[in-house]
């Protein structure tokens, strides 16, 4: 390999995208194509990033399976970025199991995190741990490093299990020092940010404050009666009632939880969980019907008793009674939830990791843009949303070694 094209490698691996361009910019071998994709993609062009990968890809020859594999790869991750998470796996399957068969491990391995990142953002965190669990963990490169414990981060976050999230962010931190990319180093301060900013709000005697995810994670060992608005249960250490789906059931236990030890009226009541402006009969005895049932699925934790003016929860073996709530009540905050990693993502993407269809995330989406808090950018199946203002791309779109070797 000539000297333009492993300086330009080498600047890449160092997180100088513009230092690469200034080598390879004027050329149009595969290799510059490559190097010059994963440039623009650490820039922020993504679509220009794509194309010249793609073009690189087929440039290569069929002798060099490695060079092809490692764009698919790099291909691959822009599409994580860009939120396209339909992206073909297959593809990036076969580069993996290319790269293995040819001795480049470190490449192999980062196309086993990309897959990883992708099944973490879908929710699919059992396969992710797989995924995981099945790839080389030394020796690889610092970035790469970086990438597999911010993949191991996210897991322990979504598992609530915050001392394994701040070990392996804490390995992270000390990986992107000799890595010495900017952009990865900003990753990882975000993920560090996620576990010090409140995650949920605590309702307890009429008064709210704020939960960091190690409160949440301690108050799911504790013996108090707790009101799940997240998951709609009610649970008390191990046992555990889901109302997911009863959302009138659920509605008013969380109304008893939050007005406990007081009682609540049958009109408040009635207006929670049928939404009803003006009570009649029918409604009240819809509501009689309803605690019934409420008493019913409660009965392993608490009893609903009757007062003069309503209703009023007694918990039982404790006597604490918790509701956790989101820290925004939003019609649409699953929604909102996603997009606030302050990437784009597509409304077909959104309905892959909500697991719902994409014509229901539409009509969220277009709710929100209506008040303003989500924007779109782009046409047709270019169309990308997120919440404004629109942040920039981020630029940690590198191979952990540079993309050929010499």
């Amino acid at each position: 390999m000539e000297s333009l094209i492993t300086a330009a490698a080498r600047a890449l691996e160092a997180g100088d995208p513009l230092g690469a361009l200034n080598r390879v910019a004027l050329r149009n071998d595969a290799p510059s194509l490559a190097l010059r994709g994963i440039a623009m993609a650490q820039l922020g062009d993504l679509a220009k990033a794509k194309s010249l990968l793609r073009s690189a890809a087929r440039a290569f020859g069929p002798r060099e399976a490695v060079a092809r594999a490692r764009c698919i790869v790099a291909e691959a991750e822009i599409a994580l970025v860009s939120r396209d998470l339909s992206w073909p796996v297959k593809a990036l399957a076969a580069a993996r199991a290319t790269l293995d068969k040819h001795g480049d491990l470190a490449n192999a391995a980062h196309a086993g995190h990309i897959e990883a990142r992708r099944l973490l953002l879908l929710g699919r965190l059992d396969e992710a741990e797989h995924a995981l669990a099945g790839l080389i963990t030394a020796p690889l490169p610092p970035a790469s490093q970086v990438v597999r414990e911010l993949v191991v981060a996210g897991l322990a976050i979504r598992r609530l299990r915050t001392e394994d999230a701040r070990a392996a962010l804490d390995r992270a931190a000390h990986a992107v020092r000799l890595a010495g990319i900017p952009a990865l180093a900003a990753e990882v301060e975000g993920a560090n940010l996620v576990l010090d900013t409140p995650a949920a709000r605590l309702i307890a005697r009429g008064k709210e404050h704020p939960l960091l995810l190690g409160e949440i994670e301690a108050l799911a060992m504790s013996r108090a009666l707790v009101v799940d608005t997240f998951h709609h249960t009610i649970r008390r250490q191990g046992v555990v009632v889901s109302l997911g789906t009863r959302p009138v059931l659920f509605a008013l236990a969380r109304q008893l939880a939050q007005a406990w030890p007081a009682d609540v009226s049958r009109e408040a009541l009635m207006a929670a969980a049928f939404h009803a402006r003006h009570a009649d009969e029918s409604h009240r005895a819809r509501l009689r019907v309803e605690i019934g049932r409420l008493r019913a699925k409660l009965r392993p934790l608490a009893d609903v008793n009757a007062t003069k003016q309503g209703f009023a929860l007694t918990p039982r073996k404790t006597r604490e009674v918790l509701v956790l709530a989101r820290p925004v009540e939003e019609k649409h905050a699953t929604v909102l939830a996603l997009l606030c990693d302050g990437e784009p993502w597509s409304s077909s993407a959104l309905a892959l990791a909500l697991r719902t269809s994409a014509r229901t995330v539409q009509r969220a989406l277009d709710e929100l843009a209506r008040s303003n808090k989500v924007q779109s950018f782009g046409h047709g199946r270019a169309r990308r949303w997120m919440t404004p203002p629109v942040p920039g791309f981020p630029t940690g779109l590198l191979l952990p070694t540079p993309l050929l070797k010499t």
